[in-house]
């Protein structure tokens, strides 16, 4: 597996868990590409390192849900990864851009419109961390 953003994901555990990165927070990569090879979609390599990082720690049910490796479907033309708590707003990828490493993340609104977050899913992550992790500080 490629190594493109794997220190910097694993760098969030520290961050905001106040402890060290573990094995126990990945998903082994044989075990991770057996369960993403079952779909007829590409997985974003950003996505997959992200699963293969965090894909076992708190981090990944922290404000919103990230998707287990299992979970993942396409909708309506998009690569769904990532709901809120209330289940009404989906984050996914276009499927046109899956074969993209790092692509821009979409947001599916209540109303069922699809917005840009106007940022890659590695931009996405480490800004929604920072806000739901700052947003907790100030409470």
């Amino acid at each position: 597996m490629p190594n493109m953003y794997l220190d910097k994901f694993r760098g969030l555990v520290p961050k905001y868990l106040e402890r060290d990165w573990t094995e126990d927070d990945a998903i082994a990569a044989p075990v991770l590409d057996t369960e993403l090879d079952q779909y007829d979609f590409e997985v974003p390599l950003v996505l997959r390192e992200f699963l293969h990082c965090l894909g076992n720690s708190e981090l990944m049910e922290i404000y919103n849900y990230f998707w287990d490796p299992d979970e993942l479907e396409v909708d309506g033309g998009y690569l769904l990864f990532l709901e809120d708590e209330e289940e009404t707003t989906y984050w996914g990828f276009q499927v046109q851009d899956l074969d993209v490493p790092d692509p821009i993340v979409w947001r599916r609104n209540p109303n069922g419109r699809w917005h840009s977050e106007e940022g890659t899913f590695s931009e996405f992550v480490f800004d929604m961390f920072e806000w739901v992790f700052e947003e907790d500080e100030e409470e």
